[in-house]
């Protein structure tokens, strides 16, 4: 059957149109989790034992901004604002940014939907050098870089071992992968909590214990710079990265036959990883789950393409980890809930539910 020229252009173009349409579409997704992590945040900055009205927490901010805006808080409110509660939300979305694109990096990489950046090591690698480096001053001479320096070292000594393990023929095999991880995470946590057993400091303890189980409580302004540099660049590199993502997770013959080597690019990109959650480990202690369940929520949204899963799965850790902290200061005031403990727990039954879904497939 013949079709009229006019109507054949309309044919066409509409796989086209879809294709736009579907782009916009995610495109205004992004927009709206950006714009809905703002509100939040803005809510977040004025919950706590002490609390701060939104039109003040909002008019803090924009005086240190630079807005003219006459005074009618009170001085104590400027600084739980500015000072406290301000740098605790910008290093929570950071945090949670950098854990769930890990997440969704190491998903990739080891093609496994529940690989998390704990699966590998990583986590227990970062979390031991810092230990390290709290209780017995260990890159002391690196300044207030000590923790996070100490943090990396941990976690590219994990990845390097894990790699090394799994290793077999010069190829990475990935179920080899998973279970050297798992072998070597049990192992540095186990040295982990060796240090903290061999450690005379009571404090020095104490803060070990109180950072493993995660909190945000030591947030300050000063973390801000280091950590906000490390996110953006690990963004910027996976979405470059981010059609590799894409063949290496159909399987290594597609990423050869479209001209990636798969060995070279795991460790080259297990490597940004261990860079990415070393930084939020050093800054929050150990998180669980948000590497782990929000790359599945941010592919229902948006579909398995990772140079638009990256953004989405950012902006979705950050606004749950945003509003995990919030809850966490407000459960049990004046007490803090650490933060571990309550993405666990809201974690847990994300996690049955994933299990019972892939054993059903």
């Amino acid at each position: 059957m013949l079709v009229p020229p006019g109507q054949a252009a309309r044919v066409d173009a509409s796989p086209r149109e879809s294709s736009r349409a579907l782009r916009r579409g995610r495109g205004a997704l992004v927009g709206a989790l950006a714009v809905l992590l703002l509100v939040v945040s803005v809510v977040a900055v004025g919950l706590g034992p002490v609390a701060v009205a939104p039109d003040v927490a909002l008019a803090v901010v924009a005086q240190k901004a630079g807005v003219p805006v006459t005074p009618w808080w009170s001085s104590s409110e400027e600084s739980i604002v500015w000072l406290i509660r301000v740098p605790r939300v910008i290093i929570g979305a950071f945090v949670g940014a950098a854990l769930a694109m890990a997440g969704v990096a190491i998903q990739a990489l080891v093609r496994n939907p529940l690989a998390d950046p704990y699966l590998l090591g990583i986590s227990s690698g970062a979390s031991t050098g810092a230990a390290a480096s709290i209780l017995f001053g260990i890159g002391g001479g690196l300044g207030a870089a000590a923790l996070t320096g100490s943090a990396f070292i941990g976690a590219v000594l994990a990845i390097a071992l894990v790699l090394s393990i799994a290793r077999i023929g010069g190829r990475l095999i990935t179920s080899r992968l998973v279970f050297a991880g798992i072998a070597v995470g049990f192992a540095l946590t186990a040295l982990t909590n060796f240090l903290v057993f061999a450690s005379e400091s009571r404090d020095g303890t104490r803060a070990v214990m109180f950072w493993m189980l995660g909190s945000l409580a030591q947030s300050r302004w000063g973390s801000v710079p280091i950590l906000a540099l490390a996110v953006v660049l690990s963004l910027v590199l996976f979405m470059f990265w981010s059609r590799r993502f894409d063949a290496l997770a159909i399987g290594d013959d597609t990423a050869l036959a479209l001209g990636t080597d798969p060995t070279r690019f795991r460790a080259l990109a297990a490597l940004a990883v261990s860079l990415t959650v070393a930084v939020a480990v050093a800054v929050s202690g150990l998180i669980g789950f948000v590497g782990l369940v929000v790359p599945h929520m941010a592919r229902r949204l948006v579909g398995g393409r990772h140079r638009i899963v990256y953004p989405t799965a950012a902006l979705l850790g950050a606004l749950l980890l945003v509003s995990a902290d919030a809850l966490a200061r407000i459960a049990f005031a004046p007490r803090e809930l650490p933060l571990g403990i309550l993405t666990a727990l809201i974690g847990t039954p994300m996690l049955i539910v994933l299990i019972r879904r892939s054993l059903s497939r």
